[in-house]
């Protein structure tokens, strides 16, 4: 059922879009002076506007309740807060443990302090040491 509803919402969606953009707005009658006379319509000269608005509103009511239609199928299938069967079981308890002590954390090498302070840090022999120009001072 709620797909059906669904797809009759869609195609009335569809329509009164389709409607709207049919009727004339209200600066319509200037395009009167290029040729465009609501005479030659197929409704004849007043029959396209109260045809058009009518058809509209029916279909805007139309979608209007499929609208609400779809959010009672969709409150219906919600479960109910009380319906819901709680959990009687206690939940199981946790006994605490004691965090691990924090150990030493090692120093950053060639900072003071620490065994890693002790090691030997190679240096980057530099271009201008070796009596080498860097590129680009040329």
């Amino acid at each position: 059922m709620q797909t059906v509803l669904v797809v009759v919402h869609l195609f009335l969606a569809l329509g009164v879009i389709g409607l709207v953009l049919m009727q004339h707005g209200k600066g319509a009658d200037a395009g009167a002076a290029f040729g465009s006379g609501s005479s030659g319509t197929v409704f004849g000269a007043a029959g396209s506007a109260n045809f058009l608005s009518r058809a509209t509103a029916l279909l805007a009511t139309l979608f209007f309740l499929t609208s609400l239609g779809m959010g009672w199928f969709a409150m219906q299938s919600v479960e109910q807060p009380g319906l819901i069967i709680e959990d009687t079981q206690p939940a199981a308890e946790v006994p605490a443990s004691q965090p691990a002590p924090v150990s030493e954390v090692p120093s950053i090498p060639g900072t003071a302090g620490g065994a890693a302070a002790d090691a030997e840090v190679p240096e980057i022999p530099s271009a201008a040491a070796e009596g080498e120009q860097p590129k680009g001072a040329e």
